[in-house]
């Protein structure tokens, strides 16, 4: 069931971080608006469930990972959309 809640924070991350981006950069979307939700959501999800599963696999401690899943998905999705945009 964590999975789950887990999958549906990081669709509501990655959809505001797509609008963020959207304010950020408004007059450069070389993939559209629609472009630009899809590869949020889809960054969110995948960086957040690798943090949930390998920062315990390293050793680290619960805390470590609970703040891993709570920050590096918003800042992953604006990373791979500036990259997105610098590429086109």
């Amino acid at each position: 069931m964590t999975i789950l809640y887990l999958i549906l924070a990081m669709l509501v991350v990655g959809l505001i971080m797509g609008y963020i981006a959207g304010l950020i950069w408004k007059d450069n979307r070389p993939i559209g608006v629609q472009g630009d939700y899809i590869v949020a959501v889809i960054t969110a999800i995948v960086v957040g469930l690798l943090d949930f599963y390998v920062i315990p696999a390293m050793g680290f401690s619960d805390t470590l990972k609970w703040a891993g899943v709570a920050t590096e998905p918003a800042l992953s999705v604006l990373l791979v959309l500036w990259v997105i945009r610098k590429a086109k």
